[in-house]
């Protein structure tokens, strides 16, 4: 089998196709990229020296993705993966459409032509804003949880947010780019007659992420914190009591695999949420604290001001996922940041490198 990812040299994708390359020996494993994010030619080296062929194009590029050659599966890892993409003066929001939505076209139509079967790699920011940012938390050792005497909205307890909950807007411009390429894969699927899955992920982290506040949060605070940089809560009174789960890369491949091998699979669900979920789940207080004990203090700054798209506690409920592909995280909290740290240890221009 032939298998193609885009992004290959981000992280997400590299390190599923390291992942892949290194236990799976019956799956050829290509990819492609542009190679505009700083640090992508690392993995374009590691990636080569592994065996891993990877060639450069552009998702945004019908004619380039054109010439790729024939493959059983692709895996969508293509993405500008900020909430606050489109708006933060870095892309516009043109840039931002090119790349998450109309890279997925491009990638679909791929697919259609070569009748390979397609995963989506989504993100937790599909679910709606309003309602998230509106929950009553409480605080519990330094962490938001929910309020455990509110009436929480459709779809979302205390074990996180379902695929049931709400993906009505606003959602942020990057949200509504995911969805929106949701929607295009399922339907071409159905009408062109190639299996489809889509994989909602909460915040990816682990060893080789890229240091940026916006897109790997646990990498840039275990970096900035070893490194002694300034650093700064914003929000929510400045406390850092704003919860997320984390999820490494390379749990994701089981469940891709098992998609692959159901191909159309009649019965499953086509959408799944996939994350460490409570488990993995912690503040950036707390992992302020876990920085302190294993490198010694360091002072962080307070904003309390909040910003557009900002929530309180965002924690995927995987349970769907569990039940249907009998699949659950298998790298815990406590593994995914010693493996950053080590990283972040070995390798001490990280932040510079990977800057925008």
């Amino acid at each position: 089998m032939r298998l193609i990812i885009s992004g290959i040299c981000g992280f997400v994708g590299s390190t599923i196709a390291a992942h892949l390359r290194e236990n799976f020996s019956s799956i050829e494993v290509l990819g492609f990229d542009n190679f505009i994010r700083p640090g992508s030619e690392l993995n374009r080296v590691n990636l080569k020296r592994m065996g891993v062929r990877v060639l450069h194009a552009d998702v945004r590029s019908a004619t380039d993705l054109e010439v790729l050659p024939p493959a059983d599966w692709v895996i969508d890892a293509a993405a500008n993966p900020s909430v606050l993409a489109g708006v933060d003066g870095q892309v516009s929001s043109r840039q931002l459409v090119e790349h998450n939505l109309v890279g997925t076209i491009n990638l679909l139509e791929y697919c259609k032509a070569r009748k390979a079967g397609f995963t989506l790699l989504s993100t937790s920011r599909v679910y709606s804003i309003a309602p998230l940012a509106e929950m009553k938390v409480m605080e519990v050792k330094k962490a938001y949880v929910p309020d455990p005497g509110a009436i929480l909205p459709p779809g979302l307890s205390r074990k996180g947010v379902a695929e049931t909950f709400s993906t009505t807007p606003p959602v942020s411009l990057y949200g509504s780019t995911k969805l929106a390429s949701e929607h295009l894969a399922l339907e071409y699927g159905e009408t062109f007659g190639f299996p489809v899955w889509i994989n909602r992920c909460g915040v990816l982290a682990g060893a080789g992420q890229f240091g940026r506040a916006d897109q790997g949060i646990f990498s840039f605070w275990i970096n900035s914190w070893l490194r002694r940089k300034p650093m700064k809560y914003i929000g929510f009174n400045g406390q850092g009591a704003q919860v997320r789960d984390c999820l490494h890369p390379r749990d994701i491949v089981s469940l891709v695999l098992k998609q692959m091998e159901a191909g159309k699979g009649a019965g499953k669900p086509r959408i799944a949420n996939v994350s460490g979920g409570e488990a993995s789940a912690t503040s950036l207080a707390q992992l302020s604290d876990w920085c302190a004990a294993r490198f010694g203090p360091h002072t962080v700054e307070s904003d309390g001001r909040n910003r557009a798209f900002d929530i309180p506690w965002m924690v995927l409920d995987s349970t769907l996922a569990g039940k249907a592909w009998n699949w659950e995280p298998e790298t815990k909290l406590e593994a995914i940041l010693d493996e950053i740290a080590r990283h972040a240890e070995a390798h001490p221009d990280w932040l510079e490198l990977s800057a925008p």
